[in-house]
């Protein structure tokens, strides 16, 4: 755990340093969020997208979630990127550079194959791999990964995260402002969106 909080604060130090594109973390990388603006609940996931614990929410637990809360209009979810490492970092601007509507699929694609293009031997080609699937061409994609200002703006959220809202580790879930506990199943986080939900 050392290890990766110590390679996310030298990224985050390196990008604060740098400071060459100027950019807002709201101009390259805005929220992406998944339902209503104006449902009652709002959940924030900070997410990496190398973390298992990650994929396992998203496989095991987001379906439910959008089934009953977000579908149904009593939750929105905003998802945050929190990388842990240079290639969820990448991961992340490779979703950020898809077009907006089709952000979320990226981001599922990218954890239900995470093992894969994650252990690959050429991550990077293993990446350029799903940005082709999903309609990127080399150039797109060459020019997302060179892309700076997205750099910056991905690990200023993740800078965000942690002065706002203390995030240390992924996921890291808030529900209306406030840290929750890790729920592990749907059950689990179905106890603490109920007593919200309207």
């Amino acid at each position: 755990m050392r290890k990766i909080l110590l390679f996310v604060v030298a990224l985050l130090g390196a990008a604060l340093a740098q400071g060459s594109s100027g950019a807002r973390a709201d101009d390259a990388a805005p929220d992406r969020v998944l339902g209503k603006a104006s449902a009652p609940i709002t959940i924030i996931e900070y997410a990496s997208l190398t973390c298992p614990h990650c994929a396992a929410f998203d496989k095991d637990i987001l379906p439910d979630l959008k089934t009953r809360y977000i579908e149904t209009g009593k939750a929105k979810l905003i998802y945050r990127d929190y990388p842990l490492d240079a290639w969820a970092l990448r991961a992340a601007m490779l979703a950020r550079c898809a077009p907006p509507d089709r952000y979320f699929a990226f981001i599922d694609v990218l954890f239900q194959n995470q093992i894969t293009w994650a252990a690959a031997k050429d991550q990077m080609a293993a990446l350029e791999r799903i940005g082709k699937l999903g309609g990127l061409t080399s150039e797109q994609f060459d020019a997302c990964m060179k892309n700076k200002a997205l750099e910056d703006a991905v690990l200023a959220e993740s800078l965000r995260g942690q002065k706002e809202y203390g995030v240390e580790a992924t996921p890291t879930i808030i529900v209306n402002g406030k840290k929750v506990d890790n729920p592990e199943t749907f059950d689990e986080f179905d106890k603490i969106l109920k007593p919200l939900a309207p």
